[in-house]
Formats: C-alpha cells, structure tokens, sequence
C-alpha cells in the first residue's frame, strides 16, 4: 500500500516554479495576504495560480485555517502536490504557521529545505442497490450520524472479514491518526500520533458504555451495514462535508487511501506543542528534560 511503504516525514528542498495558492472563501485578510505572498513569488519568477489547484503546481499554500485545508486534501493528495497550511486566525493542528509567520515560512521554502509529513488518508466507499457506486477521500474522519430525531442506530461492523460490534449509538466516527485531534476526540477517542498507521472506530454516545473506541491496523478494510432488524437511515459526512444518505441496505466501506496528504510542517513547534497549545495541557509548567 503506497501511503504505508513511504516513510512518514522527510526532508525536501523544492525547485519552485509554479505555486498554487488557496484561500478562505469570502475572507479579506486571506485575499490581502494572497496578494502579498504572490508579488513575492512573481518578483522571483515564480508562476502563481490563487483560488486553482492544477497537476503542474509545485505546492500549495492554504491561506485559512484547519477547514480550509480539509476541502482541498483530497485533491492535493490524488495530484501528490505537497500542502503548506497557513491559519489566520489561532494556531492549528492542520494549518500550523500563524499568519506572521507567512512571509518567513515562503522564504524558508524559497532557501532551504523543509520537513514534509506523509499524512494518511481514508477512501470511504457507499454500495447502495440500484445506485452508482461513489467514492470519497478524508483526511481526518468519516462519520456515520443519525439524523436529530431518529432512534439510535444499530450499525454492524467488521474489520475484514472478522466481526467486531454491532454498534448501538448515535453514529460511528471512522479516524485516521490525523483527525484524532477532531470529532473522534469530543466523543472520547484517544489521541493518536499522526505517524502511526492506524484507523480508529468510535462510536458516537453509545448505549453501552461497555462500547469502547478501537484502533485497527490500517490495512484493515472495515465494512458497516445496518444490522437489518430496522428500518434505518443515516447519512454519511466526510471530512464535515454531508456525503451520501445511507439506506436500509447500504454498505459503508472504509480503508486507506491509496495516496497520502504531503503536508509541510513547521520546523519551530512540534506536534506535542500543538497539542499543548490547543488543549492546554501542562500551562505553567516547564520540561524537566
């Protein structure tokens, strides 16, 4: 599997000629600093392309935050073109530079070389009778959600061709390590590190509390039915972007993506000081080490 056999970070100077830039719909500040960014690049004979993603593009800078990036993973990853994420507002885990750090993090693309991040990937595939066969990409999650007013769903689960549950919940969050940090973590998930080959199953407000989140290799190909004693339908979200609706008899299968996200990441924080930033852990407290 591609995305498994590359390894999760490395190093990369890049020959840039043509760069893409993409920005927050209807947000000024990103439009402004767009411009700024591409009269930079222009003066150096770069070729900019803003609001396009295109096959020849050497990267993409995302000027926006956390979602932004999300609605243009999928794409960046299937044109392998690697992905620099700058937030404008506070500090993500996705879009880690800040926005004063813009300028310098094109300077440093420009001059030196920079760490890139092989971000897994989900394929989340719907079979429905009588309906087309539709897939879809996610960097952090697919989720299975009941609609407001339905009776919890019973969403039967296998890894492959072994069983684990018959989910009695609100829904099903399948995660890469990545989208840890998101909705599988406001529903109890664990905290995975992004390098770690894995998908995560968690059910969303389970009538079990005995119904724990699981982590499964990531060669695993997982296969949800509804458990076909009710009559029930849901829908379907990618990456917080309504999907499909799922029928009575739809199959929901989830597995790696055959091509990861290239993410750049800063070479000033970490991924724990992410962590420490956004969730506040050890505020007043200094490393020991």
């Amino acid at each position: 599997m591609a995305s498994l056999a590359e390894s999760f970070r490395s190093r990369k100077k890049f020959s840039l000629k043509h760069i893409g830039i993409v920005c927050k719909k209807d947000d000024t500040p990103a439009d402004v600093l767009a411009n700024t960014i591409s009269k930079k690049l222009q003066k150096l004979a770069v070729e900019v392309s803003i609001n396009q993603i295109q096959k020849d593009q050497d990267l993409l800078i995302v000027l926006g935050g956390d979602g932004t990036l999300l609605h243009v993973a999928d794409q960046a990853a299937h044109l392998a073109i690697p992905v620099l994420g700058i937030n404008l507002g506070n500090l993500g885990f996705l879009t880690e530079r800040t926005e004063q750090e813009a300028l310098t993090a094109v300077d440093e693309l420009l001059a030196k070389q920079v760490t890139i991040e092989n971000r897994m990937m989900l394929k989340a595939t719907l079979t429905q009778p009588g309906k087309p066969v539709n897939s879809r990409y996610a960097l952090n999650e697919v989720v299975i959600n009941k609609d407001t007013l339905d009776p919890m769903l019973q969403l039967s689960t296998h890894a492959d061709e072994e069983y684990i549950n018959t989910y009695k919940a609100d829904g099903l969050i399948f995660s890469t390590p990545t989208g840890s940090t998101a909705y599988n973590l406001s529903a109890g998930g664990p905290l995975v590190y992004p390098g770690l080959a894995s998908i995560l199953v968690t059910p969303i407000c389970p009538f079990m509390l005995s119904s724990r989140p699981v982590l499964l290799p990531a060669e695993s190909r997982l296969q949800t039915r509804f458990n076909g004693r009710h009559k029930q339908t849901a829908q379907v979200i990618v990456d917080g972007q309504a999907a499909w609706g799922m029928s009575e008899k739809g199959c929901l299968i989830v597995e790696t993506a055959k091509q990861p996200l290239h993410l750049i990441v800063s070479p000033h924080r970490d991924y724990f000081a992410i962590l420490r930033n956004k969730l506040h852990w050890g505020i007043g407290s200094k490393s020991e080490i």
